[in-house]
């Protein structure tokens, strides 16, 4: 993990110092200044990671992880003119399925899976959203540069729980509300769709990582797959809810998934699970109906994590996918 600097800590302790004298040592006169109405508006957030006064209506918030940013974005909240985007599998501005006309303007810089709080001080955020408090370190480091709403945004818990709590810390329940709304009048119309094409296919979230076929409900699939009442492949959350691994001598027992959903890097066109020479030298492999039917859909890894435009764009993409 990349750690601030010496010299930028120092910015942080000399800011807050130079707040620390305007507030209580810069006189009679300016002490007895009132603050302008949008100064003094503030939220007290305390949670387990500590206590901080938010602005109610900040002017350069940041996310910390991309889905932050998307979550800023939803509950209409305006952002800081640099933000945090993956450094890895490609990316290299923010996920095309994020809203662009929010983002524009706006210049991303790669903050995962090396943490760039220099990067961070200097986009100068009044607010600070970070769902990565699982690395209690985070904290600390944030919220010396801005007021923070930490949370564990990968505690495995359905992200919108996150969302909801966050919108209600925050006073931005309209917003989040209007975007579930949203959220269920698309899983209605995909929902009516599936039924008038007199479908029922079973589904499943897989990859393949070293040598192995995984099966799981890790991150968003499995609550997309759910909310549209598809049928989800047991095999996805077996072993109490873990899922299940299978060697190359065990494929067999994929038979019966009829539409398989992988999450791929950008600009990748083929799955590792079509390309895999190791699973193309299987002839069980090569026999089973998803694998023959080419019914393999690669999305967007930052979908994975749980955001609202990650979610709404796995809708799309399962849609493209059984009812082509």
């Amino acid at each position: 993990m990349k750690t601030m600097s010496t010299k930028h800590l120092g910015v942080v302790a000399a800011l807050g110092a130079s707040l620390l004298l305007t507030s209580c040592g810069a006189g009679p006169a300016a002490q007895n200044q009132t603050p302008a109405p949008d100064e003094a508006q503030t939220i007290s957030i305390s949670n387990e990671f500590g206590t901080a006064e938010v602005p109610a209506d900040p002017q350069r918030a940041l996310g910390f992880y991309t889905t932050d940013t998307d979550i800023l974005i939803t509950l209409g909240i305006k952002l800081a003119d640099q933000q945090p985007i993956r450094g890895d599998n490609g990316f290299t501005t923010f996920p095309d399925f994020f809203p662009q006309e929010a983002l524009a303007g706006v210049t991303p810089f790669a903050n995962y899976p090396e943490f760039n709080y220099e990067k961070v001080l200097e986009a100068n955020p009044d607010f600070i959203l970070s769902g990565l408090s699982y690395d209690t370190e985070i904290p600390k480091k944030l919220s010396p540069i801005a007021p923070t709403y930490n949370y564990n945004g990968f505690d495995g818990a359905d992200w919108r729980t996150h969302f909801k709590k966050t919108a209600e810390v925050l006073n931005r329940t309209e917003q989040y509300q209007a975007w579930m709304d949203k959220y269920q009048a698309r899983i209605d119309e995909v929902k009516a769709k599936i039924k008038a094409a007199g479908i029922d296919p079973v589904v499943a979230n897989m990859s393949f990582y070293d040598g192995k076929v995984g099966l799981d409900c890790y991150g968003i699939a499995c609550l997309v797959f759910d909310d549209l009442g598809l049928k989800i492949t047991p095999l996805a959350r077996d072993n109490d809810g873990e899922g299940t691994q299978l060697s190359l001598e065990q494929l067999d027992k994929l038979k019966g998934i009829d539409e398989v959903f992988t999450s791929v890097g950008v600009g990748e066109d083929r799955t590792l699970l079509q390309t895999s020479d190791k699973l193309n030298a299987s002839s069980v492999w090569k026999d089973l109906g998803f694998v023959k039917d080419d019914q393999i859909t690669g999305f967007n890894m930052e979908m994975v994590y749980g955001s609202p435009s990650g979610q709404m764009a796995l809708v799309d993409v399962v849609e493209k996918a059984l009812l082509p």
